[in-house]
């Protein structure tokens, strides 16, 4: 018997490829569409390995794999037929195409390397490649219900594993260096269930927050460093994404300061969201409140970027981008400020967009007391 569940998931799939090759039509005329990015396969079939390519033909899906995915697709891709190659995934390709009348396949043009366009233009012979911008990235920008569960579950293992951490107060820090509590804070999540970290967890202490990007190193807390934490949780192909800073003691004015700027920041770029507004409009909210500070050159990044299967998606919320937000998109909001030598503040949540605006997905404190261990 065919499970409710299953029948559900097979529905949300099969209008999930519509939506697509719907895009696909809009641009050029194709028989059939290869989809290559492992997030873009996952997004249209439920597949969550490694090496498969998704291809349809009309409202006919197919997963090609390899031996080493046969049992785990059939049962993560309902109403998915397989394909179980043994050679080239080029050959294989051809192969299911062969007697089906296609003559226009279109590809992803930024997930297709030389040598694959190379060795698929080789194995279909007269069959046109036809390259495709962007097409499933435009799908994934408004997330479903399915989607948005999976996302606040993520999100809820990454922020018990942060309060776990944080729980054992100063002393839990002190000493340690910036690997060493990166490490602590992966393990949690996955002790909590996460199938991995979303992406490198980001442990900066002291002056090395000034880095938005740092990576963690063998720098020690000291008793008064402040330390900025940027991480999140993947379970189910979805991932979350938040940054706190906390401090080891006595919070020193200067960054009592800085925390006020960039918390009232990003509490205006939370309001600012609707449907309708550009993004560009959003990023200026929060900004203005950072450059009125004296700090605007002290942000050195867009305010956010949507999330889901990538950690990095669209919409972006930056200072030029015209895109307008829809109800159901998912965004972090992080504004920061970044000093060399000092340090730097960053407050990241995800946010969902609602038809009457904005809903913090986030459930995490974010006042400074709150960050201050004892």
């Amino acid at each position: 018997m065919v499970s409710s569940k299953s029948t559900n998931l097979t529905t949300v799939y099969r209008s999930r490829r519509r939506a697509l090759l719907r895009a696909a039509a809009r641009q050029v005329k194709i028989d059939a569409m290869l989809v290559t990015n492992p997030a873009d396969v996952g997004y249209l079939t439920g597949f969550s390995g490694d090496d498969s390519f998704a291809l349809l033909i009309g409202d006919k899906p197919f997963l090609l794999t390899d031996g080493r995915y046969d049992e785990q697709a059939a049962k993560e891709c309902p109403g998915v037929e397989m394909y179980v190659r043994t050679g080239k995934m080029s050959l294989a390709v051809a192969d299911v195409l062969r007697g089906k009348g296609v003559r226009r396949v279109g590809v992803q043009r930024e997930h297709v390397t030389l040598a694959l366009h190379k060795a698929l233009s080789d194995a279909l012979g007269k069959r046109k490649l036809i390259e495709l911008s962007n097409l499933a990235a435009g799908s994934r920008e408004t997330k479903d219900d399915i989607e948005v569960r999976a996302i606040r579950k993520a999100l809820r293992i990454a922020e018990k594993a942060f309060l776990e951490l944080i729980a054992g107060g100063a002393k839990r820090f002190l000493g340690r260096t910036e690997r060493q509590i990166a490490a602590q804070l992966d393990h949690r999540m996955r002790d909590l269930g996460a199938e991995a970290p979303f992406f490198e967890t980001i442990v900066a202490v002291g002056p090395n927050g000034s880095r938005p990007h740092h990576r963690p190193g063998s720098r020690r807390v000291k008793r008064g460093d402040p330390i900025l934490l940027d991480w999140g949780a993947r379970l189910g192909g979805y991932g979350s994404d938040l940054t706190r800073v906390v401090f080891t003691g006595t919070i020193p004015p200067e960054f009592t300061e800085l925390y006020t700027i960039v918390l009232s920041a990003q509490k205006a770029g939370i309001r600012s969201i609707q449907p309708g507004k550009t993004c560009k409009s959003v990023d200026r909210a929060a900004r203005s409140v950072i450059e009125a500070a004296g700090y605007g050159e002290k942000f050195v990044h867009s305010l956010g970027h949507g999330l889901g299967r990538d950690v990095h998606e669209a919409p972006t919320l930056t200072k030029t981008n015209p895109k307008r937000l829809r109800a159901g998109m998912i965004v972090t909001v992080e504004p920061g400020i970044y000093i060399p030598g000092v340090g730097g503040i960053r407050v990241e949540d995800d946010v969902l967009v609602t038809s009457r605006g904005a809903k913090r997905l986030s459930r995490l404190p974010r006042d400074i007391e709150a960050m201050r261990l004892r």
